[in-house]
């Protein structure tokens, strides 16, 4: 079986996908099309080979840390004139009902996580990526792929450097 993640758009089947948690569902259903159009969100989708039908997505846009967050040594080697840091935030990572537990979420990471990173050394700075884990389910996901907790914030963090260590 083939996938292929690429760029919401009006073509794709929305109405169909479950990934049991009704905050992911209701995003992708009715607020990540807007989002997209108002420039808020990149919202990328994972389809079954050519078809239209969503089997998983994942959202990017652009955020910051703040320094004070970050562990002792990544904050040494940054120059000391910045507070608020460019990263990339992974907003929404869900996969549908049907499909999980076959290692698609892991795929759809590591494209989000890719595509971060690309676009770091290539068009927009980021030194990081970040999320905000839904549950402790996803910050569980989150851990064995590298991300840190930020503490008091509830945000996870994965340095670009790590990033490039994942291939």
């Amino acid at each position: 079986m083939s996938y292929l993640a690429i760029a919401l758009n009006f073509s794709h089947d929305k109405k169909n996908f479950n990934c049991g948690k009704q905050l992911l569902d209701d995003y992708l259903h009715k607020q990540a099309k807007q989002d997209v159009k108002r420039k808020l969100s990149a919202c990328f989708v994972l389809l079954e080979d050519e078809s239209k039908k969503i089997i998983g997505y994942y959202t990017l846009s652009s955020t910051v840390v703040q320094r004070d967050l970050l562990p002792e040594e990544i904050v040494k080697k940054l120059p000391p004139s910045y507070n608020d840091l460019p990263a990339t935030l992974l907003g929404r990572l869900a996969i549908d009902n049907s499909f999980q537990g076959q290692g698609l979420g892991e795929l759809l990471l590591v494209d989000a996580l890719k595509r971060s990173y690309y676009t770091s050394i290539s068009s927009v700075a980021s030194m990081a990526v970040v999320v905000d884990p839904i549950d402790e389910a996803a910050i569980n996901f989150y851990k064995k792929y590298g991300f840190i907790l930020l503490p008091d914030s509830g945000k996870m963090f994965i340095a670009m450097d790590t990033i490039t260590k994942l291939s």
